[in-house]
């Protein structure tokens, strides 16, 4: 009886032990889940499996909405004061939103195995959870006079863009309406996901790479992230309009901006540094996965039936290489600073980086090959990445629960 109280002081201390707590859970329940329907429906392990949600769709709530949030929220909540010199979030604002995302993802699992109907509370109770987490966040905002507000005020509005599209999914859930699932796909990328990852690298990137590395200046030019943020929004509209042989024009802009910044950031001099390479391989996979997605739509202009002729390769490039891979490098990072423990990574963290490299490849190389020759490597990508995430969560699970090593506040 008497562990209890410390261990929800401990677990609620910071915005980040919590959030990261519900992302680690989620980076092994959605691979789980998707393993078992890949192998299932393939025929290499039991029965076909029936769900109450096309298994497509259920993938796209799980990755999109079910797990990279929890992370960004952490990495945010922590964060947007230290950015504009505010307060702490306090955790009567952080706790009550991470229950209600935390009991919408359980909750989603459940209606997958029992009833949509079941899924569709879990989305509102997402709703509701997301909802007081921008509230944390807009307070932060309008309580804080600091004269540059750029970053946090375009990262919040593309979590206000990410909680339209999950209201859209719940739309599609209520009404069975394809087009609320086509915006929610596109909001939930492209308007949300995209802008917040870049926006945060082009804050963070620059910051850490100028105090890990001997440069007095890292420059940080703004034409290359508006670029990113116009290319992004522009590339979900056209989506949603079907328009892909256009994705070009939004997609070369976008990976020419995003490539610009890898190298004058010092992509190369990064990789002396694991924690630091990192986040630039991750940043480095956004230009590659944009280019790829440009070149598929102008050879798209060119084929007489408009098929994409790379699958979701290029999509993956951007979900695995780029989000994954920095959801590692912030995660760990975020992780190891605010529990007082050493900034290094040992070789069962380089490895897990490295493997969520092969992961992305294999992935790509699927939707590449032939249905009948790519199919294993579906199944063999989601297994690699629980093989990666496993020995990860293991490790810094018990941090979000355990007091500061240093014994400081926090």
């Amino acid at each position: 009886m008497m562990i209890m109280p410390g261990f929800w002081k401990n677990f609620t201390a910071a915005p980040h032990r919590v959030m990261f707590f519900g992302g680690a859970v989620q980076t092994l329940a959605v691979m789980l889940w998707w393993l078992v329907e890949l192998a299932t429906r393939s025929g290499m392990f039991g029965q076909p499996l029936t769900w109450s949600i096309a298994p497509s769709a259920a993938h796209t709530w799980l990755m999109i909405y079910g797990l990279f949030p929890f992370f960004m929220f952490g990495f945010l909540m922590t964060t947007f004061p230290r950015w504009m010199g505010g307060s702490e979030i306090p955790a009567r604002r952080f706790v009550p939103a991470f229950m209600l995302l935390m009991l919408g993802a359980t909750g989603f699992y459940v209606g997958l195995f029992a009833d949509g109907r079941i899924s569709l509370a879990a989305t509102i109770s997402m709703l509701a959870g997301w909802g007081m987490a921008l509230y944390a966040l807009l307070r932060v905002l309008l309580d804080t006079g600091h004269p540059d507000k750029r970053h946090p005020v375009v990262l919040f509005i593309a979590l206000v863009m990410g909680w339209c599209g999950l209201a859209s999914y719940a739309g599609w859930l209520l009404t069975d309406d394809a087009s609320y699932l086509n915006l929610s796909i596109q909001a939930g990328l492209w308007f949300c996901l995209l802008p917040v990852f870049a926006s945060v690298g082009h804050r963070m990137i620059p910051f850490f790479t100028g105090s890990a590395l001997p440069q007095n200046v890292v420059p940080r030019p703004y034409w290359p992230w508006w670029t990113m943020l116009a290319g992004s929004v522009a590339h979900g509209l056209l989506k949603f309009a079907d328009a892909g042989a256009w994705l070009w024009l939004s997609d070369l802009p976008l990976a020419v901006a995003a490539l610009y910044l890898s190298h004058v950031w010092g992509f190369r001099r990064s990789l002396a540094v694991p924690l630091l390479a990192v986040l630039h391989v991750g940043f480095a996979w956004l230009g590659i996965a944009m280019l790829l997605f440009g070149i598929q739509s102008i050879l798209v202009s060119f084929s007489p039936d408009g098929t994409f002729i790379w699958g979701l390769a290029p999509l993956h490039a951007l979900t695995i290489g780029c989000f994954a891979t920095l959801i590692i490098g912030m995660g760990t990072r975020v992780t190891l600073g605010h529990s007082g423990l050493p900034m290094k990574v040992d070789v069962p963290i380089r490895l897990m980086f490295a493997g969520i490299q092969v992961v992305a490849l294999m992935r790509m190389l699927a939707d590449i090959l032939p249905v009948q020759s790519g199919y294993w490597l579906y199944v063999a990508a989601a297994a690699v990445w629980l093989a990666c995430f496993i020995p990860w969560v293991l490790r810094y699970l018990p941090a979000y629960w355990r007091p500061r090593a240093d014994g400081q506040a926090g």
